[in-house]
């Protein structure tokens, strides 16, 4: 199975907004970083988990015109897991050059430890635990609807 562009876009929007927003309630509490109002700093962690989702859109759009150059079309799913590094090094520069200025400035290990535990579990989740309530998923090119 190959998943096709909207597929993929489908997926990660469906796995942020499940497994994301369920890490992000877990982990949010415990970030570190200075303390406050407990409601400020989970605004702050879906309003990045939210920029995570719109420029993962735009990474997909990246992805696909690369995958065009592969003999299959796909990448390995390694790949997948290390898209983790360029996704998140440009989105946590657009953050601090404030670039992205309707989210507060956040701390670096709360960003990094924020966004490495919602990547890696999302990405446990597609390859593995996902395929058992959506088992037409694979063949339907990765598209959740």
């Amino acid at each position: 199975m190959v998943p096709t562009l909207l597929g993929r876009i489908q997926t990660r929007l469906f796995l942020l907004a499940t497994v994301g927003v369920i890490i992000t309630l877990l982990v949010v509490p415990v970030l570190p970083g200075p303390s406050g109002p407990l409601g400020d700093r989970y605004a702050g962690g879906f309003l990045v988990l939210v920029a995570v989702g719109v420029l993962g859109i735009v990474w997909e759009l990246i992805y696909h015109f690369l995958m065009q150059f592969r003999w299959e079309k796909d990448w390995p799913t390694l790949f997948g897991l290390l898209t983790l590094v360029p996704e998140g090094l440009v989105l946590y520069f657009l953050l601090r050059s404030s670039a992205v200025d309707f989210i507060d400035p956040v701390p670096p290990a709360a960003f990094w430890t924020h966004f490495t535990l919602v990547w890696v579990c999302m990405w446990l989740v597609a390859n593995g635990p996902m395929r058992v309530p959506f088992i037409r998923w694979r063949f339907r090119g990765g598209r959740v609807l």
